[in-house]
């Protein structure tokens, strides 16, 4: 039967911590919150539970899940051939919504699904999902929904969806962002978008412009206003 801990409430966060790293390491699955929407994720190494969170979305291998890490410095141990751009983007926007996909190296033991040889790598901005990844390491999360629905914004929404099939759910109250990350390929010479979500074009662009030592315009609302 499925736990539920209450994070907003400090002992009861340390024990969700505890239980939802007991779980990962049973290779179960867990939902956990993040700075965008609500993950369900496992151990990134464990081929059975990745398979058991693409079940319980209702996915296919080909839509393989991201890996959500503790640290940048972790991206170097999981991908090779790192453009310098991509650690532009890292060092600006981890922890945060970002997403990149990047080659992965050939020598891990892990079936994410059907990746070409990539991972897409993210560290959330989240202080519960920061502390289980520092725990248990790699997690292989994706968002916490069945296929077609909204994704979970909160722990209730989640277990509405995805009931018994998670051991652990994290409750840190609703997220306030509600936007996926955005997902940058880095596989090539240049960063090429797959999906806006969270950080708009506009701020990648600003990013990459001043790190080329570009002069950047500010970015400018709907109504041509200059935002703030």
């Amino acid at each position: 039967m499925s736990e539920v801990f209450d994070c907003a409430d400090e002992a009861g966060r340390a024990d969700g911590i505890a239980a939802a790293a007991a779980a990962v390491r049973r290779g179960e699955v867990v939902v956990l919150p993040t700075d965008t929407v609500y993950g369900i994720g496992c151990d990134a190494f464990d081929a059975g539970a990745v398979a058991s969170v693409l079940a319980a979305k209702g996915r296919g291998r080909d839509k393989p899940p991201p890996v959500l890490i503790p640290t940048g410095r972790t991206a170097l141990g999981l991908a090779t051939a790192v453009p310098h751009y991509a650690t532009v983007l890292m060092e600006r926007f981890w922890p945060g919504p970002l997403t990149v996909v990047l080659q992965a190296h050939t020598s891990l033991h892990w079936d994410l699904g059907d990746t070409n040889g990539t991972v897409a790598l993210r560290v959330p901005d989240h202080p519960v999902a920061l502390e289980l990844l520092g725990d248990v390491g790699p997690m292989a999360v994706t968002s916490a929904n069945t296929t077609g629905d909204p994704a979970a914004r909160t722990a209730h929404e989640a277990r509405t969806m995805l009931g018994e099939d998670v051991a652990v759910y994290l409750d840190a109250g609703p997220v306030e962002a509600g936007e996926p990350s955005t997902i940058i390929d880095c596989t090539g010479p240049e960063p090429v978008t797959l999906r806006l979500g969270a950080l708009s074009q506009a701020e990648i662009d600003a990013a990459l412009a001043v790190e080329d030592g570009e002069s950047v315009p500010q970015p400018e609302d709907a109504a041509g206003n200059a935002s703030v």
